[in-house]
């Protein structure tokens, strides 16, 4: 299945050009510039981000104790706002300009697009579960049941951006290497 709840690797049909352009020549291929490692950075980011978030999220559970509010805030609304401005460039501005350059991937950018809605999707519950933390400590409730509802959404986050991350840029990079892009 292409969706990326049951996906676990990009479709062999859309890696026609990353046999050309595996992962380990990208950096040290010439036509890899600053933009194309700015946008890797941002995926590294996200993917450094979502421990973080369920680290403090952890230690809340462990300690049934008041976090530090702006923490919280900080992390999630960092990652999640971030998240959902990357994927709005991507399908307005990125994608349709990859698209152009390698038509025949033209699938592999409406299963990104795909990606990019149950994404959002989570995203969303992701913010109403953070939100519902900082109520219950706003309350002055202990806030273990309500982190661990958010706990629980982190896991099964972590593997879906995992898996669409990694899909996407086999996609992209190899696109952008083969026709000497600038992003």
């Amino acid at each position: 299945m292409d969706d990326l709840e049951h996906r676990a690797a990009l479709p062999d049909t859309l890696r026609l050009l990353l046999d050309d352009y595996p992962r380990d020549i990208w950096e040290s291929h010439r036509n890899f510039d600053g933009l194309t490692r700015f946008w890797l950075d941002r995926h590294q980011g996200f993917r450094t981000l979502l421990p973080m978030l369920q680290a403090h999220t952890r230690t809340i559970i462990e300690r049934d104790a008041e976090p530090d509010p702006r923490r919280l805030i900080q992390l999630a609304g960092q990652l999640l706002n971030e998240l959902h401005g990357h994927h709005q460039i991507e399908d307005h501005h990125y994608f349709p300009m990859l698209m152009q350059a390698e038509p025949k991937l033209e699938h592999g950018f409406t299963l990104l697009d795909a990606d990019h809605h149950t994404l959002d999707a989570r995203i969303k519950d992701l913010a109403d579960r953070t939100n519902a933390v900082l109520r219950t400590v706003h309350e002055g409730q202990p806030p273990r049941e309500t982190a661990a509802l958010l706990d629980e959404a982190l896991t099964p986050f972590a593997t879906f951006l995992d898996r669409h991350l990694s899909d996407e840029e086999e996609l992209v990079v190899p696109i952008i290497l083969h026709h000497a892009l600038s992003l």
